[in-house]
């Protein structure tokens, strides 16, 4: 996967960092050349330019770059400005970092793909997400071992997790099963909700928009899900 993330502070340059080490082609983008020197040797490729501007942001290899990271967060104006930029360049994957309620609505009424809230989220867990096509969200239980959530791939829709054999076939385990659907709350606005349906068991159907809780080492993780998306 190649990735562009601009602002290398704390958020961006770790988020950097470890798309880096796990394989990735990571161009790291800030406009203060102490940052691009202190992070050469630890990122793919570090450049200094101010991403607000049009003509500079050209020079980057948008249409090879899979994923696209506004992690500038000292300066709301320079993030929306950039985010905007991006979006209008049509990236593939288009993902920026909030910093409070308002500037998440601006980001929204852009029309970014995802955003992030680094005061929640770590950069360990976002690089998780992003190396692994398909996740809804992880967690890191040692270097070996995670938690994810994945949507249910396709084909496996109206199947059982037995059928599936999920242990069998992928050395995986899947620990419950979430249920996504559409409410509407008293004053009639439609909103996502999310419930875990307990305890998985064998016999457990697979439906449309369901999210798998799996269990498993990294590399049993990462090759379930490139070969679901091979077969997509």
């Amino acid at each position: 996967m190649k990735y562009i993330i601009i602002g290398l502070g704390n958020f961006g340059s770790s988020l950097a960092e470890k798309l880096t080490s796990q394989g990735n082609e990571v161009i790291g983008v800030d406009t203060r050349m102490e940052k691009v020197n202190e992070f050469k040797e630890k990122i793919s490729h570090t450049m200094r330019l101010d991403a607000t501007e049009e003509f500079t942001v050209g020079s980057l290899p948008i249409k090879e770059t899979d994923v696209v990271i506004v992690a500038i967060g000292e300066d709301p104006g320079a993030n929306i400005m950039t985010t905007a930029l991006f979006k209008n360049l049509q990236v593939k994957r288009l993902i920026s970092r909030a910093i409070n309620p308002l500037h998440e609505k601006v980001l929204q009424a852009i029309g970014v793909d995802e955003i992030v809230h680094p005061e929640e989220e770590t950069a360990e867990r976002w690089a998780k997400r992003l190396n692994l096509n398909n996740v809804v969200d992880s967690f890191e239980l040692s270097d070996d071992y995670s938690i994810i959530e994945a949507n249910v791939p396709e084909e496996y829709i109206g199947k059982s997790i037995r059928d599936i054999g999920f242990r069998t076939h992928f050395n995986l385990l899947v620990l419950t099963t979430m249920k996504v659907s559409e409410e509407k709350s008293l004053l009639g606005k439609t909103k996502t909700v999310t419930k875990v349906q307990g305890v998985a068991s064998a016999s457990q159907q697979l439906d449309e928009n369901d999210i798998l809780v799996l269990y498993g080492h990294n590399k049993d993780l990462k090759t379930f899900l490139q070969q679901r998306e091979s077969e997509q």
